[in-house]
């Protein structure tokens, strides 16, 4: 599990497992991935977006739990025309606005989309107008919470946030769940609680 010590207000760094690094740099073969819980008092959010089609459709999605791996809450919406950047990006606000509403102010954030974590951890420009709204708006909200930290994570550890965020090209309005997932993800949530490994292909 990744060490939370010494993190300071609001901190943004990109971490990642000793033992993955050492596997990566070892050798050129499959990749073992897997969902990581928060240490106590920490809320984990895991965000997805989702674009489908030449039109451009796109939803969003994600999933927060607790350092016992338990299930608190779960959003999909879909979000009309939008790009994938677009898409990760108004995923991460919407969880954040989440946090807001429910209280938590220890948070670890993971998305899959490296270019995104760039974008917040790196601070790089980007030039859209709208992504540059959602950019500004999570800016605004990440200096409130307490304790924050983002990570990138392959997309075989992110597979709640990814079927949350294909859920949500399903529904005609935003959807939230708290406590208890809808039964796609259910399994998802059980065996990234036991910690099951995913194999990601070079």
């Amino acid at each position: 599990m990744l060490s939370f010590t010494n993190i300071s207000r609001c901190q943004i760094r990109i971490l990642e497992s000793p033992v993955r690094s050492f596997i990566r740099n070892l050798h050129r073969g499959p990749i073992p991935v897997s969902w990581e819980k928060p240490q106590i008092g920490w809320t984990k959010l895991n965000f997805d977006g989702s674009c489908k089609g030449t039109a451009g459709k796109a939803s969003i999605g994600g999933v927060f739990r607790n350092h016992d791996a338990e299930f608190l809450l779960g959003y999909a919406e879909s979000i009309g025309g939008a790009t994938s950047t677009i898409a990760e990006l108004a995923a991460l606000r919407r969880g954040l606005e989440l946090v807001l509403e429910n209280g938590w102010s220890n948070v670890w954030l993971e998305g899959d989309s490296k270019s995104l974590v760039d974008i917040i951890v790196k601070r790089k420009h980007v030039r859209c107008k709208e992504a540059q709204r959602q950019v500004s708006h999570i800016n605004l909200i990440m200096p409130e919470l307490q304790n924050c930290i983002v990570t990138h994570v392959f997309r075989e550890g992110n597979r709640a946030a990814d079927k949350l965020a294909r859920i949500g090209h399903q529904l005609q309005k935003p959807k939230i769940w708290r406590h208890i997932p809808p039964d796609d993800i259910l399994q998802i949530v059980h065996e990234d609680a036991k910690g099951k490994i995913v194999f990601r292909r070079r």
